[in-house]
């Protein structure tokens, strides 16, 4: 299938402000979309509600510097799809975020709440700022007003933000005060990703690599691969890469390369979590760690594994890339990392993808669960937690394994048939108004 024509020939399906290219975002949601339409049957006739998000707000954002200088940051929140339910979605902050981008990734958590059946649509927000080279009192200043300025899109049965890309659960405190300040009373349900004692849950921090691991660990099992031993490569090492990296080693496996954006560090005897955890705080990145030898950025690409986590940015598998793995699997950990074009080569070359959608799932999962405690005020142990989250997840990718298998299709489009069948089933039922 030709993955340029849902960009070529509708530049924009309609959006003016948005011209995506086949390897940008939104150009690779909109390809996926075009590969699960003939397996929707009927459905497909409301396909179009899938290309167009339901709502995007562009909001200014000035603040006052600790210079008394007054700067203005663009920030944005995009409402995908709203047939399931209220809209769930993280919120990153970070220079080169595009309302194009936040599109994108709010189309992706439409697809990935449906994939394993939370009551949710998909959102996403951003703001274009670089967060490192803003003091504390300047960060919050500047999610406080980000946050009043887009108080009437977000709420508990609306749309609730959560952290994403550097933005952490301290940045959701300020959110939900702030929203609670405007509302006049304290709305814990606002956002997900708090503090414990703000009503946040146990779990929630390392649940997206948990997610990671969990999904890892059933397709080794598929793919007859014994994780006790087992080489993995991991892009990206924040809360996702690091968590699932632990637990990856938990169960025998070893982390022979780690890269970031200090960096990239491989040792093929492995190398130790405990002083890369915390040489990466330290320093800000794994670049500094002494355990294993710095080599070439793009080199990670060619690095001899069995499991391969990219959990960094989106884009990053390109079908050059996809030539030069020596991976047998690939886990998602990061949004829209694989090119379409990268996903026909990887599939030749029989490498297993399991994608993003599904695999870095277990952070909604428990943003689900911490919105329904909040609901509830009871509040589950992270025990419990961690079983109910792995069994959605386990009990999802079986769902998408045995459609993958009854139509021969990649896990990929097995995953986007089965949400969209959900979406647009909600979207039918629930008929257009007026």
């Amino acid at each position: 299938m030709d993955t340029r024509s849902p960009v070529s020939s509708r530049p924009a399906h309609g959006l003016s402000y948005v011209a995506p290219t086949a390897t940008s975002p939104w150009g690779t949601y909109l390809a996926q979309i075009e590969r699960v339409l003939p397996y929707l049957g009927p459905l497909a006739r409301w396909a179009e509600t899938l290309r167009r998000p339901k709502r995007s707000l562009i909001v200014d954002v000035p603040i006052e510097m600790d210079d008394g200088t007054v700067r203005h940051f663009e920030g944005y929140r995009v409402q995908h799809n709203l047939s399931r339910g209220p809209g769930k979605g993280g919120l990153r902050y970070h220079p080169d975020v595009t309302l194009e981008e936040v599109m994108a990734l709010a189309a992706w958590m439409t697809i990935k709440n449906a994939a394993v059946n939370l009551p949710f649509g998909g959102a996403k927000g951003g703001i274009r700022v670089d967060p490192k080279k803003l003091s504390l009192k300047e960060l919050e200043k500047l999610t406080r007003r980000y946050t009043s300025e887009i108080g009437i899109v977000i709420g508990p049965q609306q749309d609730i933000p959560a952290p994403d890309m550097n933005t952490n659960a301290q940045i959701m405190a300020w959110m939900m005060d702030t929203y609670s300040a405007n509302a006049g009373a304290t709305i814990t349900g606002v956002v997900t990703g708090k503090p414990v004692h703000l009503g946040g849950s146990l779990g929630r921090v390392k649940a997206t690599g948990r997610g990671v691991f969990v999904t890892g660990r059933e397709a080794a099992r598929r793919l007859g691969m014994d994780l006790d031993g087992a080489r993995v490569a991991v892009q990206g090492f924040g809360n996702v890469g690091s968590a699932a990296a632990e637990l990856f080693v938990g169960a025998g496996a070893k982390i022979v390369a780690v890269q970031d954006h200090t960096g990239t560090i491989a040792n093929p005897a492995g190398l130790e979590m405990g002083p890369l955890i915390a040489s990466a705080r330290l320093h800000g990145g794994v670049g500094e760690f002494r355990g294993g030898g710095r080599i070439d950025d793009e080199s990670f690409w060619d690095i001899d594994c069995d499991i391969l986590v990219p959990a960094a940015l989106e884009g990053q598998i390109t079908a050059a890339r996809a030539q030069r793995l020596k991976s047998r699997l690939v886990l998602e950990g990061a949004n829209g990392p694989t090119l379409p074009d990268a996903d026909d080569v990887l599939a030749d070359r029989g490498i297993l993808v399991v994608p993003d959608v599904i695999c870095n799932a277990g952070g909604v999962t428990v943003s689900y669960f911490e919105w329904v405690q909040d609901f509830s005020s009871f509040f589950w142990t992270e025990d419990e937690i961690n079983l109910r989250m792995d069994k959605i997840i386990v009990d999802a990718l079986k769902r998408i394994w045995d459609t993958a298998d009854q139509h021969r299709i990649s896990l990929r489009t097995a995953t986007f048939a089965v949400a969209c069948e959900r979406i647009l089933t909600a979207r039918q039922e629930r008929g257009l108004y007026p």
